[in-house]
């Protein structure tokens, strides 16, 4: 795996430039422990907001731990930060909570967003396939990104047809904790939603 990196060191009360006027949003959505957290806290500008609470004994046989069993705490309600584009546009991500008592949040956090990123471990695929059944039969743009737990050489050829995934659908590595791969996916997001549109264009 990759090197882990700090947190970004920018002012947590950065106030948006008077000249933003585009505001974009994307959701990051996966199943439990998959990532999202780290992700949206590596490359958010902004100290992210967080809703994580300890995991309590509550959650016992609700919560499937296999995989993750050294997780402690985990999002109960979203996670959000925000990325400046440029002097007109700035980018908000939502990150989703994976269990699935909490998807009955995912329907308002998908609301307007300009796509999607599912998170995927190859140790836990099963817990994709909903996230990517919704944003399809709700014709949300998307990209799958295999986060890296050195969890054994799996192609991504593979992991495309473990998920039966359409071969228009980006799918990509990715190391969360590593700003510079986790904007990666942003920009790879990006750059599908730009050519589904142009596609729409013709």
């Amino acid at each position: 795996m990759h090197s882990t990196t700090s947190e970004p060191t920018a002012d947590p009360v950065r106030s948006l430039p008077s000249t933003v006027d585009q505001a974009l949003k994307i959701a990051v959505v996966g199943g439990f422990g998959v990532g999202k957290t780290t992700l949206v806290r590596s490359v958010s500008e902004i100290r992210p907001l967080n809703t994580e609470e300890t995991m309590t004994r509550a959650g016992d046989g609700i919560d499937d731990l296999n995989g993750v069993e050294d997780k402690h705490t985990t999002t109960v309600a979203f996670d959000f930060g925000r990325i400046t584009l440029d002097a007109t546009s700035v980018l908000y991500l939502f990150g989703a909570p994976g269990q699935q008592r909490f998807w009955f949040l995912w329907d308002r956090l998908f609301s307007g967003a300009l796509g999607a990123v599912v998170l995927v471990d190859t140790r836990r695929l099963g817990d994709s396939f909903y996230a990517i059944d919704h944003l399809e039969a709700q014709r949300t743009p998307f990209v799958v990104a295999h986060n890296d737990f050195g969890e054994g050489d799996h192609g991504l050829e593979d992991i495309r047809a473990a998920l039966d995934l359409d071969p228009a659908v980006p799918l990509l590595r990715c190391d969360a904790r590593d700003r510079t791969s986790a904007k990666g996916v942003l920009i790879a997001l990006i750059e599908h939603v730009r050519s589904l549109v142009a596609e729409a264009a013709r």
